[in-house]
């Protein structure tokens, strides 16, 4: 069982949240990039683009946060925390 959980920041307060369960037979980048889209579709968001701060972040600690900088439409958000809680 794959799981990711994607939640929204604003001031410090967790806006939205949601937890993504994948058990495909998939690659491990693959389900990481079917969950974000997953929880991007469910917050009505815009994938965001994977920065080089995001990437290295993301392979030191299964975990990053995407501000508004990754994303091309604007937010009404912080941050979207991503991170894998079991894999």
């Amino acid at each position: 069982m794959f799981r990711v959980w994607g939640r929204t920041f604003k001031n410090n307060k967790m806006i939205q949240s949601t937890t993504i369960e994948l058990d495909v037979n998939d690659t491990r980048t693959h389900k990481i990039f079917q969950a974000l889209e997953m929880i991007c579709e469910e917050f009505d968001l815009s994938n965001p683009i994977w920065l080089e701060t995001n990437i290295n972040e993301f392979k030191k600690i299964a975990r990053t946060r995407f501000y508004a900088d990754s994303f091309v439409e604007s937010i009404d958000f912080d941050y979207l925390d991503f991170y894998i809680i079991e894999e």
